[in-house]
């Protein structure tokens, strides 16, 4: 089994079901150690994600807001909405895995790990949509994530924009999306929501540690100096980080941006 056709293969499959089958295949085969890592071809560049027509996308301001969490329907949307983050990061850590080649056997082993675990996320959260009578693909999605990793092509500009500013975002917005289900009364979804949202959030820190890993890695194969994550981050996202004042600061730091680097997002002494 050829590590990179196999993962190639994966990344192309339009079906969720059918996509997540056949990783747990190949992790399986990868765990055992028994995968040929001879790169014989170019890697793909993907121009459209492979759930463009299992999903319906739009532009990011027509996906259905999540407003009222306490009716089904805004449970449904914002359900949705974090399957699509968590079924995206599951692509964008495959390709992680596939596109940079030549790279310490721990790198590979550190994305197929990350995507194991997007899928384990991205499962649960479909569990609760069926739970509501609904299911990953029957809301309008964007392609943000998509776009992020179609256009990030080195390795230094994939763990600067991916783990350590897509990713990390995330851990500044799952809190706060907690905070306000906190005030809603208790409910046996509400509850469920929660418990899968915390679970999330304690993952992504090392999903987010890894990143700054291979981040710091890239940066001494290229002679650079981390600083150049910022110039990164305004080339792609050139209004940065919105809301500096709910920077999850331990979080972050767990996750190994240095007290530096929040100063910068924060525009102010945080730790």
């Amino acid at each position: 089994m050829n590590f990179y056709n196999e993962l190639e293969v994966i990344l192309e499959i339009k079906t969720p079901k059918e996509k997540l089958e056949k990783f747990r295949e190949f992790y399986k085969e990868f765990q055992k150690q028994e995968i040929d890592f001879n790169a014989t071809e170019t890697p793909k560049i993907f121009i459209q994600p492979a759930y463009e027509g299992f999903c319906k996308v739009v532009p990011p301001q027509k996906v259905p807001k999540r407003s009222n969490l306490t009716t089904k329907e805004g449970q449904i949307n914002l359900l949705h909405a974090v399957a699509h983050i968590e079924y995206s990061a599951i692509d964008l850590a495959l390709d992680a895995a596939y596109r940079f080649r030549g790279l310490p056997g721990k790198y590979y082993e550190d994305w197929l790990e990350v995507a194991d675990d997007e899928v384990r996320h991205f499962e649960m959260l479909e569990t609760l949509l069926h739970e509501l009578g609904s299911g990953y693909g029957e809301i309008e999605v964007h392609n943000s994530l998509f776009e992020a990793s179609y256009k990030t092509q080195t390795l230094i500009e994939r763990m600067a924009v991916v783990p350590r500013y897509l990713e990390a975002n995330g851990l500044d917005a799952t809190p706060m999306i907690l905070e306000k289900l906190k005030k809603y009364p208790k409910n046996e979804i509400l509850e469920k929501i929660k418990s899968v949202l915390t679970i999330i959030l304690q993952e992504e820190i090392d999903h987010v540690k890894k990143g700054d890993v291979w981040f710091t890695y890239a940066c001494e194969l290229e002679n650079q100096d981390t600083g150049i994550f910022f110039e990164i981050i305004k080339k792609y996202y050139p209004r940065g980080f919105l809301r500096p004042d709910d920077l999850n600061i331990d979080a972050r730091k767990e996750a190994g941006f240095s007290c530096n680097e929040l100063k910068i997002m924060a525009n102010k002494e945080v730790c």
